[in-house]
């Protein structure tokens, strides 16, 4: 596929206490991505080399438009698909297409190209309470507790987004334009539980670890979480205020 548009009894040990990684975050990087999308491999092996720099927040967001061309995206969620609709929808300009990333919130760049992506990254401080936020999260007592500050910028509303994520997924395509091959997917995004609406003063929101898992994962698959302010709403996006990861749950099969 060329680069083009469309309009459209396992035993879990979780730290009893966790936070967000140290590196003042540059940036969340969302890729959109499809296994049925012959331009997107090279757009997915980036953003796993962009996933070793701490400062950056990645994210692997499958989008199930291209399905109907031979295979049906094992990763994919329809909600990844809206969302990347919204974000077009709130910038004005239709441009929905794979591999496609989204930085901060603002800007969107071609996934394989590193060069726009690290151009992106570069400019979006500039917009007004772009990760200024500070975030934390910790795990207790089976809780994701999270604390979003209190602040005086510009922008002081937004929704609280707590993503599970899985590290790595490789997924062997058996027919469309990606057949017989196998690929890598890096921090998969398997769901959005929004916690809650904050309103520019200090807030914690807190969900069970036992309420995550949904569909086909469950919290051995779950390696990571993500949680992002996000001003807008859900239907109309805007610049991503905050953010804080960590890491979650390990499997034993002992």
């Amino acid at each position: 596929m060329n680069y083009r548009h469309v309009t459209f009894a396992v035993a879990f040990i979780c730290t009893s206490a966790a936070t967000a990684a140290s590196a003042e975050p540059r940036a969340v990087i969302e890729l959109f991505t499809s296994q049925g999308c012959s331009s997107c491999p090279a757009a997915d092996k980036l953003l796993g080399e962009l996933s070793s720099d701490p400062s950056l927040v990645t994210m692997s967001l499958a989008v199930d438009y291209w399905d109907y061309l031979g295979w049906k995206d094992t990763l994919a969620l329809h909600g990844h698909s809206d969302r990347q609709r919204a974000y077009a929808e709130a910038r004005g300009d239709r441009e929905v297409y794979t591999p496609q990333v989204v930085v901060n919130g603002i800007v969107h760049v071609l996934g394989s190209d590193k060069a726009a992506i690290e151009k992106a990254i570069a400019q979006t401080p500039h917009n007004p309470g772009v990760l200024a936020l500070p975030v934390t999260m910790t795990l207790r007592d089976g809780k994701v507790m999270v604390n979003v500050a209190d602040t005086q910028n510009e922008l002081r509303s937004g929704e609280v987004w707590l993503c599970p994520v899985t590290s790595k997924v490789s997924v062997e395509i058996g027919r469309g334009e990606n057949h017989d091959r196998n690929l890598t997917y890096h921090n998969v995004v398997r769901r959005w539980v929004k916690l809650g609406d904050w309103n520019g003063k200090s807030e914690t929101f807190s969900v069970p670890l036992a309420e995550l898992p949904k569909g086909e994962y469950s919290l051995k698959d779950i390696d990571r979480l993500d949680v992002v302010v996000q001003s807008g709403v859900a239907a109309k996006p805007g610049p991503i205020l905050g953010v804080a990861s960590t890491t979650c749950c390990t499997a034993s099969t002992n």
